[in-house]
């Protein structure tokens, strides 16, 4: 039985040695070492080779995210799967697109934190089933529809939209957008509609956390795996 080797970080002391005691009698999974911070993962990580890295998404003394966009450059074969309470789809997005390997929610059952940790140790990508929303399956079933390298080629957006799309994603206001490309403010309000409709998305802030890249659809879209309930 080939073991899975991980390491903890978690700022939290009781929930530190909470995931060590649950995780101790599964033989498959060793944690070599446990971090209240991020401080020093990457010396970890270089000394002691883990599978995959368990990291805390609310770490006070560092960046989780910026955590795992260093770990994915300089250790790209190390999994790193996320925890949180409950984590919003900006987030999610954001955190994929870093190289994050999977979720778990710090309320999920033994089996599916067991599953998680064993899916992505795998080469999977792991997301609870409550977090797939439109943002994701929309995504992936065009990919898989479609056969598409680009999503843009299997949702068409029109030049306007287009212009809308990447403003969003700068933080401008509707006000700001319309002044920009000088149209209305109730004009860029039926183009945010039109887009969503088209997406199926639900807010401004996954218009503005969206990107038309080659990358992006393959990182999201490369292994998505649903923990069952």
């Amino acid at each position: 039985m080939k073991k899975i080797r991980l390491l903890l970080i978690e700022d939290n002391r009781l929930l530190r040695d909470g995931i060590l005691a649950i995780l101790k009698p599964h033989k498959d999974i060793v944690i070599i070492a446990t971090s209240g911070d991020g401080k020093n993962t990457l010396v970890k990580i270089r000394q002691l080779k883990p599978n995959v890295v368990l990291l805390d998404l609310g770490l006070r003394s560092q960046n989780s995210l910026h955590v795992v966009e260093i770990v994915k450059k300089d250790f790209p074969e190390a999994k790193v799967i996320v925890m949180d309470l409950a984590p919003v789809q900006a987030d999610i997005l954001q955190y994929v697109k870093a190289g994050a390997n999977g979720f778990i929610l710090k309320d999920a059952s033994l089996n599916d934190f067991l599953i998680t940790i064993r899916t992505v140790a795998e080469g999977s990508t792991v997301l609870p089933p409550l977090l797939i929303d439109s943002l994701f399956s929309q995504i992936v079933e065009n990919a898989v529809r479609e056969g598409k390298s680009q999503l843009k080629e299997a949702v068409r957006m029109t030049k306007r939209e287009q212009e809308v799309i990447g403003l969003l994603s700068e933080g401008m206001s509707n006000r700001e957008i319309g002044q920009k490309i000088r149209i209305s403010t109730y004009t860029v309000k039926s183009h945010i509609h039109n887009i969503m409709e088209k997406l199926a998305l639900h807010t401004r802030l996954e218009i503005a956390n969206y990107s038309y890249t080659d990358q992006t659809l393959k990182t999201i879209t490369k292994s998505i795996s649903m923990v069952n309930n």
